[in-house]
């Protein structure tokens, strides 16, 4: 019940485009976070990936069921949550996040085009210029995704990440953010940002500028996204709420998307 009445709470706080948002009743929910499993992919230089050991599994010798395991990740694997102290030494860590920026109306830059012509492809500004001729100027305090169609590839790391050899990142290619298209979202006051690939950076960066642009601004950001082409380009809202990882860099994070049915 809690929950419902958070989803209606969002619902009835944020509207993009809309004369109202949409109510309880007429919203669709769409999962925007992989599993994590035996498959769920990590960055080259992880030291561990997704363990899940069981610790019981069967008849309880009580007359009940009984299944309990443990398990362990690195923070920055599967879809995930960077919390801007990743790439900025005064930023927020995940449990500091305010709720508020994690609960948000949604635009959705969709890229698919150029990435297919081009795995490197990074979106500049010039795509911003074309989304915002369409659909309007990004309005401050709202999300922006981009969508490159590269959750296809999951969980073919090489597919998805451009090589998959263990420890070594020089290789690595994937369509991201590029630089300045990140300034210009940070100056029109986004929460948010997200993709559907294993960056904010594309994978032949080196510097990692565009996670030092947000995380300086303080803003979030979720890698590794699933489903964007169920979500519009706008009118949808998400709910990105990551594990409360005390004093965490980051931290596996369920997103749901949510549009009017």
């Amino acid at each position: 019940m809690r929950i419902i009445i958070a989803i209606a709470s969002v619902l009835l706080t944020f509207s993009i485009n809309a004369d109202e948002p949409p109510r309880l009743n007429e919203v669709k929910l769409i999962d925007l976070s992989h599993t994590y499993d035996d498959k769920t992919l990590f960055w080259p230089t992880s030291p561990i990936k997704f363990e899940h050991p069981e610790l019981s599994y069967g008849p309880s010798g009580n007359g009940y069921f009984y299944s309990a395991y443990t398990f362990a990740t690195a923070e920055h694997g599967g879809t995930h949550l960077d919390a801007p102290i990743h790439f900025f030494e005064s930023g927020q860590t995940v449990d500091a996040l305010d709720l508020n920026d994690l609960m948000l109306p949604v635009n959705v830059i969709d890229v698919t085009d150029k990435t297919t012509a081009n795995r490197d492809y990074l979106l500049q500004v010039s795509d911003i210029e074309a989304f915002e001729k369409e659909y309007g100027k990004i309005e401050k305090g709202t999300a922006v995704l981009l969508r490159t169609g590269w959750s296809k590839h999951w969980p073919d790391a090489k597919a998805y990440m451009g090589d998959d050899t263990p420890g070594d990142t020089s290789k690595l290619s994937f369509p991201s953010f590029g630089v300045e298209a990140a300034k210009l979202l940070v100056a029109r006051g986004i929460k948010l940002l997200g993709i559907d690939t294993a960056s904010t950076d594309g994978g032949k960066s080196t510097t990692f500028d565009v996670h030092v642009v947000i995380s300086s601004a303080n803003i979030p950001a979720i890698e590794n996204m699933n489903n964007l082409e169920a979500l519009p380009q706008q009118g949808a809202y998400i709910m990105a709420l990551p594990m409360k990882i005390g004093d965490g860099s980051g931290a596996p994070v369920r997103v749901v998307g949510m549009i009017k049915k």
